[in-house]
């Protein structure tokens, strides 16, 4: 297949939850990119928290570059904190956080997280808990960069172990090192 090559996915739109800091490694930023590179090379418009900096603004901006259409949500009372720079794409002002993920969600055909902190962590959890309790059947996954969600993923884990997490609800969440791999293991989940 040639490198530019558009590549059809199952999925039309994918909501990725990241940090509007860009961390300390270079390989987050590095990461947020590839994932970018990877949405535009399978023909997948991105839905995002709508912020212009940090991870939440490599992403946004490389899928904006890349052709796609690009769906940002953020509540009117961050915009001042995480819209300091250019917005790209179609940005969608709601008036809380409870509004931005029922939003981010309706728009999506997946989720996908990235590094970042308690707003991903948060974010994260819900659509989870969402696919527990069958509210919706889109796959959940992580780019695990450098082993960043290991403690997460141990925790999940441990969860299972002691009864708190059934083995089958474990499932709802997959986790890869690269984009690349974890896009592929979402699609094989919705052909499943």
């Amino acid at each position: 297949m040639e490198r530019n090559e558009i590549r059809h996915s199952k999925f039309k739109r994918i909501c990725v939850f990241c940090g509007s800091s860009p961390g300390k490694k270079t390989t987050y930023q590095d990461a947020a990119i590839q994932l970018a590179n990877e949405l535009v090379s399978r023909n997948i418009d991105l839905v995002y928290g709508g912020g212009s900096i940090g991870l939440m603004g490599l992403v946004s901006q490389a899928v904006h570059h890349g052709g796609r259409h690009v769906i940002g949500v953020i509540p009117k009372t961050l915009m001042p904190r995480e819209l300091t720079g250019e917005t790209v794409g179609e940005v969608k002002a709601v008036a809380d956080m409870h509004q931005r993920k029922a939003e981010m969600a309706k728009h999506s055909d997946a989720f996908i997280a990235l590094p970042g902190g308690y707003g991903t962590l948060e974010e994260l959890l819900e659509v989870i808990t969402w696919a527990q309790l069958g509210i919706h059947d889109k796959p959940v996954g992580l780019v695990n960069v450098d082993g960043y969600f290991n403690s997460l993923l141990s925790f999940i884990d441990k969860a299972v172990e002691e009864g708190f997490i059934s083995p089958n609800a474990r499932h709802i969440i997959v986790s890869a090192p690269t984009a690349k791999e974890l896009v592929k293991k979402l699609e094989v989940l919705l052909l499943s």
